[in-house]
Parts: C-alpha cells; sequence; structure tokens
C-alpha cells in the first residue's frame, strides 16, 4: 500500500497550508500530505523547478522564495491569502546542513550565520507574516521544523544547525504561549534522521558518522519522509487541538533511549 493509498483522512479540506522547503525531502512529502487531506498547499522554495514540480504534483501553487529576505516571506504569505482567502497552516520547513557546519573549533563564522540565516532567521519571518492573518481568522496552526538535536547533544557535533534548531524550539513554544488565546497553535516538530536527500549527502561523505548516529535509534532505521508528514498532517489538524507550545518529537525512541536493542 502506498502513502498515497493509506490517507483516509481529510482533516484540511478547504483549507490553505503554506509549506516552505516544499521541493524536496520533508517539504515535498508534506505538502503531498497535506493535499491528500484536501488543503490548498502553497509550495514555496529558492528552487524554481523543484518548487513547480511540487507545486504541479499537489495542484496547489507555487512561490518562489528566498525565506531569510522578509519581503520575500511577506509575498509568500499574501500570495497564499490573496490565490486561496486564508493563512490557516504554516509549516516553516525550509533549513540547511552544510559540510562546513561542524564543530565549533572549526566552523567559520560565515557558515555559522549562514545557516543561522536559514535554520532560524526565516522561521522567525515566517511567523511574522503568518500570524496576522491567523489573528483576523481567529484560528491557526504553526509548524516549524526544529530537530531532535534541539534536546541532546551530539559529539558528532554541527554546532550551528543544533543551535538553530534550539532556537526554533525556544521559539515555537513561545508563540504557542503567547497566540494560544487567539486560537493559534505554534509547535515545534522534531524529527529524528530522516532518509532525504540531505542527510544522505551528509552521511555519504562520511559513513562513519552515520553509523555513529544510525546505532542509537531504538527502531534501528532512519526516519522516511513520509512518516514525518503525517505528524505534520496530525499538527495542522483539529486532532491536534489542545496541542500548542510543544516539542513534538518523531525521533525513533532516540530522546527516550539511553541503552538501544541489540
Amino acid at each position: 500500500m502506498t502513502q498515497a493509498e493509506a490517507v483516509v483522512c481529510r482533516r484540511l479540506v478547504g483549507r490553505t497550508a503554506v509549506v516552505t522547503g516544499a521541493g524536496s525531502g520533508i517539504g515535498l512529502a508534506s505538502a503531498r500530505r497535506l493535499a491528500s487531506e484536501g488543503a490548498n498547499v502553497v509550495c514555496a522554495d529558492i528552487d524554481e523547478a523543484a518548487g513547480k514540480a511540487a507545486a504541479e504534483e499537489t495542484g496547489g501553487l507555487f512561490v518562489e522564495a528566498d525565506v531569510t529576505d522578509a519581503g520575500q516571506v511577506e509575498a509568500l504569505f499574501k500570495a497564499a491569502y490573496d490565490t486561496y482567502g486564508s493563512v490557516d497552516v504554516a509549516f516553516n520547513n525550509a533549513g540547511i546542513s552544510p559540510p562546513d557546519d561542524d564543530s565549533i573549533l572549526t566552523t567559520g563564522i560565515d557558515a555559522w550565520r549562514r545557516v543561522q540565516e536559514v535554520n532560524l532567521t526565516s522561521v522567525y519571518l515566517c511567523c511574522k507574516a503568518a500570524l496576522p492573518y491567523m489573528q483576523r481568522q481567529g484560528k491557526g496552526s504553526i509548524i516549524n521544523t526544529a530537530s531532535f538535536v534541539a534536546v541532546m547533544g551530539a559529539a558528532t557535533s554541527q554546532i550551528s544547525y543544533t543551535a538553530s534548531k534550539g532556537g526554533v524550539l525556544a521559539m515555537s513554544r513561545e508563540l504557542g504561549v503567547q497566540f494560544a488565546r487567539e486560537g493559534i497553535r505554534v509547535n515545534a516538530l522534531c524529527p529524528g534522521p530522516v532518509n532525504t536527500p540531505l542527510l544522505r549527502e551528509l552521511f555519504a561523505k562520511d559513513p562513519e558518522r552515520a553509523a555513529r548516529r544510525l546505532v542509537h535509534i531504538p527502531v534501528g532505521r532512519f526516519a522516511e519522509a513520509e512518516e514525518i508528514a503525517a505528524a505534520v498532517a496530525f499538527l495542522a489538524s483539529d486532532d491536534a487541538s489542545f496541542i500548542t507550545g510543544a516539542e513534538f518529537l518523531v525521533d525513533g525512541g532516540i530522546a527516550g533511549a539511553y541503552v538501544t536493542p541489540l
């Protein structure tokens, strides 16, 4: 059974969902899942070809956007509203994990700043742009992609990535509290390692690092992007109506493990 065949829920009919980084990985899988549940999906990506392909596949709207640019982010959410009449879900997912982000002893300031801009500042900009639409509606769900590394330390460090995801988690918690009584939920999605092109590229260059991480996953494998997308759809829906300000771990048991199974 395919993921599409497995989906029987139609929890998002008529709602508008903006997905950043929609051209690949978790973003693409989530765009597919949200569309399958009835959402109008706005696919944002800096890669025009990948973003257009995602929008075409999901029957949605493509908006080319550099999520580190405030003007482009504002235009993204305006396009969503102007096209579909609401902004109900913001999945702020775009992120990078470049090879020059490593130990604090070897990571340069330019690499640090670039990762912070894409992974953390972009989430700030997307939340800032989405919230006024949701305030006017009196409802909305914001899902920000953090990571399990926001709650754990790793000796195989990617220092700026880790710090950026900790920032996403803290910001999401605060926004979840601040806007709770306005009907707006804000949660931090914290995936474990996911079998995406980004992770495969990183670990292909360093098999030892991949092996050191895999051994700590109780489930014994990396997640598939569709499994993370299922969590996104849940948090976007009314099934998660009492969940806000949460650190929503989808990590195969990593954060709960002391010793993993043999």
